[in-house]
């Protein structure tokens, strides 16, 4: 096959990122169609070795896919071009509605309609759960670990990147024996690689530092950190960057993180672009609009540069580890983790979406949010139905979804008034 010229390439992915829509598997069927059936730039069997790939790395899978695509169809060049028209379009919108939530948050309708897109996300978590269970939960092993991955990080607190590790060592013990990684390659472009875009990534934090900007410091750290433990994608780091940006760092509120994820949810891109929200009201809260846009700059260069990081290092090694039954094994039992993990967010954003008030009662040197029940929010959980009904019953698509639960919302709001 001829490799197409760069300005068809360039119209054919910013096609894409335009119409992103819908997480993870509606942007990997938008590929497929592009990239498979329409363009024939990829055979099938390419195509779905590429997302396997992609599926064992940390990060978007489906923004690495891309970048992958582009990669093979036209080198690096091709890979910068393809990843960052996947990102850019949903950023710049990620961006304008952070701005616009800044100013305008506390206004009644716009609470109104955040009200709606929150009754939503409960049942958006709960379909991806559902999607991913009936993949990953299919032994009494991976029922087990998915059920110890919810105990540890909903009643005990474990960290999440505690809970991927343990479950990735319990997937290499479970390997066929003599089932080893794969046999070696030649490794001359790898240090170079991995120097080049390891230095970029650094660069913005180290930069941070030198200028004794600590909060921009810790904002490039934590966001780095999360880059390499955001496996399973963006539903399963959720309730860890939740965790440390609410109770450790104290830089958003609870319910400033539900209406990070609405907002992400309503835009084209990966979903881990909530991450540019959270940067940007972390920012904005701290000294104003100019620190909120830098530090919403940071967190994207640290959230994706890695991708690029983990695509241009490894896409020259897609067949070969595509036979490493053990890497298989391990990436087997993190998904069952992250099922727990998901089951856990689901959980969390059903409380505090559904109630008011939630005391923190102590269990096992952690803190359990235990709702108040007469601080139940009779509107949520009708809207909720309300959201029920259109993602479960009428199968309405996602942006139909949350328009008409944010106009719900608004309704309901100005009924309450």
């Amino acid at each position: 096959m001829t490799a197409p010229s760069l300005p068809h390439l360039i119209r054919v992915f910013a096609r894409i990122g335009v119409l992103s829509f819908g997480g993870p598997a509606a942007q990997i069927a938008l590929m497929h169609d592009a990239l498979v059936e329409k363009e024939k730039w990829l055979t099938e069997q390419d195509f779905l070795r590429a997302l396997s790939f992609c599926m064992l790395l940390p990060g978007p899978e489906a923004m690495q896919l891309a970048t992958y695509a582009g990669w093979r169809l036209h080198g690096t060049v091709g890979g910068l071009i393809a990843g960052a028209l996947f990102v850019l379009p949903g950023a710049a919108v990620v961006l304008a509605l952070a701005i616009g939530y800044a100013f305008y948050s506390d206004l009644n309708w716009v609470q109104g309609a955040f009200l709606g897109i929150k009754s939503a996300v409960i049942l958006i978590v709960l379909q991806a759960l559902l999607k991913l269970s009936k993949k990953a939960l299919a032994t009494p092993l991976s029922w087990a670990l998915a059920i110890a991955a919810f105990i540890a990080i909903f009643a005990i607190g474990v960290p999440f990147p505690i809970i991927i590790g343990v479950a990735a060592l319990v997937g290499l013990s479970q390997a066929h024996k003599g089932t080893g990684l794969a046999t070696p390659m030649s490794h001359v472009h790898l240090p170079r690689t991995i120097m080049l875009w390891g230095a970029l990534w650094s660069a913005p934090i180290a930069a941070a530092f030198a200028l004794q900007a600590e909060f921009l410091t810790d904002i490039g750290l934590f966001f780095s950190k999360m880059a390499v433990v955001t496996f399973g994608g963006a539903y399963a780091v959720l309730a860890y960057m939740t965790q440390e940006v609410v109770q450790n760092y104290g830089w958003l509120s609870t319910a400033q993180m539900i209406d990070g994820l609405g907002l992400a949810e309503t835009t084209p891109g990966p979903l881990i672009l909530v991450t540019e929200f959270v940067g940007f009201l972390a920012g904005f809260q701290e000294r104003g609009l100019g620190l909120g846009i830098t530090a919403a700059a940071l967190t994207l260069w640290v959230t994706f540069i890695p991708c690029f990081l983990w695509i241009f290092a490894g896409a020259p090694y897609v067949e070969h580890l595509a036979r490493a039954p053990r890497i298989e094994a391990a990436l087997k039992a993190v998904t069952s983790a992250v099922v727990g993990v998901i089951a856990n967010l689901s959980v969390w954003f059903a409380l505090h979406v559904f109630f008011t008030t939630l005391t923190p009662t102590p269990f096992l040197g952690t803190q359990l949010p235990v709702p108040v029940p007469g601080s139940l929010s009779l509107a949520a959980l009708g809207l909720t139905v309300v959201a029920a009904i259109l993602i479960f019953g009428l199968r309405l698509s996602l942006p139909l979804v949350l328009l008409v639960m944010a106009l719900a919302g608004v309704a309901v709001q100005g009924l309450a008034m």
